[in-house]
């Protein structure tokens, strides 16, 4: 590969309709970022999807066409002119592909399904789309879309002359339809009789017939059936070109577990790709599922990686307490039992209802599939309710990988001898199974989006232990990461998966990391959080405990220090409030409003925001946030020096309070980047700083880093950007390198964490090069009065730490390494030259 692959930095592209001031952040735009981002020291712009998508997206997801580069991010000549720019800098440029669906929200921008509903299965992009045509598809063998408000609706369709198409069309409200060659002979025709001529039917939203595999549970998304190679050779086409030209050095696939065959699609597209290309998966592992080896990809997107690099800064102590705290609140200790029960009751409900249609079309395929006589008796309830106990009870998204192949025998061994009731059920369901026909991969795909509806989208919206713990690829139940698990999974990554993507933020992560620094720092003190949220709770009751409960972590997590609430704060927690109450599905729903419950929320929140405990929380978030900052520079350097390849998502380099999307997809602001690393490339005494803040602040008034609180993000920039050289200047000891575990000695050893790398195959100390070290609870510490004796023993030689230029040898007191900044970036004399050296900034 020509441009190796040391860390990539996310962008999320949009196009002028996607935001209400028009403006954009196109491929131009992009553009203008690749000094700075060279400079900082990234390798790769990682760039969200880049093909036509709705024009009011701004996520670009829902891709409307697959053939085109999107014109209102610049085009294919605006890539170009980005991949010229970037690859002059030194850059390279991973996209982002969606292979599993497109968008159907308006079908008129979707030539391909808009030829489909006008021509039915007579249309040549009909096997395109996954759609049930069978007679007993509910619809009467037409395709059902779920589109009418109410029962009888059709008495509301008109004909009308679309400007878009510039043909006669039938329109229910704002929803447009094609009508088919030789069914209409003017506006003047009866609508509901064109109508029935029609190869779709429209349905009653809530009667749960829908013709086509979904995303999840999207009536929007329209899955693609890339199993066909005619599909995939035509979606794939704008990416085929793309590498023909070299623009790309990777890519990066949305979603494939929705898919027919993931396996088979991968292997495919690593054809198509190369060798030499990065490839790698958006896999969300359970916490104890091994990505399977045999799949061509370097790896996932880092979910993964997330749980451990969050759960490894938790006080684990804390558990019990903050249990019991949550018992209080909500009615539950949301342990691991207490969360995996609500994990299955909640899958059980999205299957019984948002995904109904798909369980009922799996269930009619599972007697297509049965060749045998088993199940012969069984009914249709019977069968539908054991499909729905199944797929809650399966723990992974899917399980037909190879390295999961007795998952689902496990499962239902397991049903079989808890329920003898349903054993002719679950015979009948697994002699389709094994035909490996239609039924064994819709089977896959609906444990999947049972799985991302019930846990990601609903119960990680109502557990409240420890909120931080909720991301996707998060084992709640499970709290934290010991030092241990941590180093295993981390050594783990390096020998198998040495080119997978490593993440702390995503545009699909319900808070940033920052905000997550400032809820696991909550661990650290569940006495004092316990003591608030009763103070809180007695004086502002939330209308819900549990509701509130869940809520006001979030709201600590982007308190202001000062206690300053603005306009948009107060904006952003509103519309996340909303979203999150309609998640969790307990009160109110996206579909079922409850306005009154909705509005006393709102009402809570601006009590909590103006109220008599204002001020309370503020004077307890104060030591919270400062703590946060060292758990969040601490964090960031184990990603960029640990084992894979280390993603920034957009802006990130700097502290950021960004809660779930479309929060967390606001315009960066890159002048202040930019002259920020300016100002700390021209050289920063951090020294001098700490000494002006012992001045102001005196002796014996200091908690943590008053000068990197009052300096985080240049903080942040400056670990970011110097873990970011080092990787670039020597990428031999990162991707393919050995790794090490780093222990602290002495009676505060355990709040210490680190990690070390050296080449490839070797475990001699001697060739180790790089040493990254952090603090872990550092509030505890606080507690405990300092680092006392703890010490440092460093391999033979001198190591000059890159964050503060202070030079370590032998053996060094930890107050000393951390004595300016809560972590250290320490590399062995003999790199000094090369490191100091980078051929991309030199000029």
């Amino acid at each position: 590969m020509r441009r190796p692959i040391t860390a990539t930095y996310r962008l999320q592209l949009r196009g002028p309709q996607a935001d209400p001031s028009g403006r954009a952040f196109a491929f131009s735009d992009a553009a203008e970022q690749v000094p700075y981002l060279a400079s900082l020291g990234v390798s790769h712009l990682y760039l969200s999807p880049v093909l036509t998508s709705m024009p009011n997206s701004n996520h670009n997801y829902d891709v409307i066409d697959p053939t085109e580069v999107n014109p209102e991010l610049g085009g294919i000549d605006g890539l170009r002119e980005l991949a010229k720019t970037a690859h002059d800098a030194g850059l390279g440029i991973i996209i982002d592909i969606v292979p599993n669906h497109m968008s159907v929200e308006d079908p008129r921008l979707n030539p391909w399904f808009w030829d489909v509903l006008k021509n039915g299965q007579e249309s040549e992009f009909e096997g395109y789309f996954d759609i049930d045509w069978h007679a007993d598809n509910g619809a009467g063998g037409k395709l059902g879309m779920p589109i009418l408000g109410n029962p009888g609706d059709e008495d509301k369709l008109e004909l009308v002359h679309d400007e878009l198409l510039d043909e006669t069309v039938i329109a229910y409200f704002d929803n447009f339809f094609p009508v088919a060659d030789g069914t209409c002979s003017g506006l003047d025709d009866d609508p509901v009789a064109v109508y029935d001529r029609q190869s779709y039917r429209l349905m009653f939203w809530r009667d749960g017939v829908i013709s086509y595999r979904r995303f999840f549970s999207v009536n929007t998304l329209a899955g693609i059936r890339q199993e066909d190679p005619l599909v995939f050779e035509h979606t794939h086409r704008i990416l085929r070109q793309l590498i023909a030209e070299d623009l790309i050095d990777g890519v990066r696939v949305d979603h494939p577990d929705g898919l027919t065959d993931p396996f088979a699609y991968l292997n495919r597209l690593r054809e198509l790709v190369g060798p030499d290309r990065w490839l790698i998966v958006e896999k969300i592992l359970a916490d104890t599922e091994p990505l399977d080896p045999r799949l061509s990809v370097d790896g996932t997107t880092g979910y993964d990686a997330l749980r451990e690099f969050d759960g490894v800064f938790i006080s684990r102590e804390a558990e019990d307490s903050l249990g019991m705290l949550a018992l209080q609140q909500s009615g539950s200790t949301w342990d691991e039992a207490a969360f995996e029960a609500a994990e299955q009751q909640l899958k059980r409900e999205v299957a019984e209802s948002e995904l109904g249609a798909e369980v009922a079309r799996l269930a009619r395929a599972i007697r297509r599939d049965n060749y045998s006589t088993a199940g012969a008796d069984v009914t249709e309830p019977e069968l539908i309710s054991t499909i729905v106990e199944l797929v809650a009870a399966i723990p992974v998204y899917r399980a037909d990988y190879l390295s999961l192949s007795r998952t689902t025998a496990t499962v239902v061994a397991d049903m079989a001898r808890k329920f003898p009731s349903r054993r002719n059920a679950l015979d009948l369901i697994s002699a389709a199974l094994i035909e490996e026909k239609e039924a064994k991969s819709r089977f896959a795909q609906v444990c999947g989006a049972v799985m991302a509806k019930g846990v990601e989208d609903t119960t990680f919206y109502r557990a409240s232990r420890l909120i931080a713990l909720q991301e996707v690829g998060g084992a709640p139940g499970r709290f934290g990461v010991s030092s241990a698990e941590f180093h295993l999974n981390q050594q783990e990554r390096a020998t198998l998966w040495p080119n997978s993507m490593t993440t702390l933020s995503t545009h699909d992560t319900k808070r940033s990391e920052d905000v997550r620094s400032r809820i696991i720092a909550l661990s650290e003190v569940p006495s004092d959080f316990g003591e608030l949220v009763r103070r809180v709770t007695a004086q502002v009751p939330a209308p819900d405990p549990a509701a509130g409960h869940f809520l006001f972590q979030n709201l600590l997590g982007i308190w202001p220090v000062d206690g300053e609430i603005t306009d948009s704060l107060r904006e952003r927690f509103h519309d996340y409030a909303e979203k999150a109450i309609r998640e969790a599905g307990t009160k109110t729903t996206w579909t079922d409003q409850d306005s009154q419950f909705e509005q006393a929320i709102h009402d809570w929140i601006d009590a909590l925001l103006d109220g008599p405990v204002a001020s309370p929380i503020t004077r307890f978030i104060q030591p919270i946030a400062a703590a946060a900052t060292q758990i969040s520079l601490g964090r960031k350097l184990l990603q960029l020096v640990g084992a894979g390849i280390p993603d920034i998502y957009q802006g990130q380099e700097y502290f950021d309070d960004s809660l779930v999307d479309p929060d967390n997809r606001r315009f960066v602001d890159y002048t202040a980047r930019q002259q920020s690393l300016a100002h700390l490339d021209g050289g920063l005494d951090w020294a001098e700083l700490a000494a002006e803040e012992r001045t102001e602040a005196g002796a014996g008034e200091l908690f943590g880093y008053p000068h990197l609180e009052k300096h985080a993000n240049w903080a942040l920039q400056h670990v970011t950007h110097q873990a970011l050289r080092v990787r670039r200047a020597v990428p031999s000891l990162f991707a393919g390198g050995s790794y090490h575990a780093v222990f602290a000695q002495g009676p505060q050893s355990g709040h210490v964490v680190g990690i070390a790398r050296g080449p490839q195959d070797t475990r001699s100390a001697e060739q180790i090069g790089v040493i990254a070290v952090a603090t872990r609870r550092p509030m505890v510490l606080g507690a405990r009065g300092g680092w006392d004796d703890t010490t440092l023993n460093f391999p033979e030689g001198e190591w000059l730490d890159l964050l503060t230029g202070r030079r370590f040898e032998g053996t060094a007191p930890v107050s000393e390494v951390f004595e300016l900044f809560p972590c250290a970036l320490l590399i062995a004399s003999r790199l000094e030259q090369v490191v100091a050296f980078d051929p991309m900034t030199a000029s």
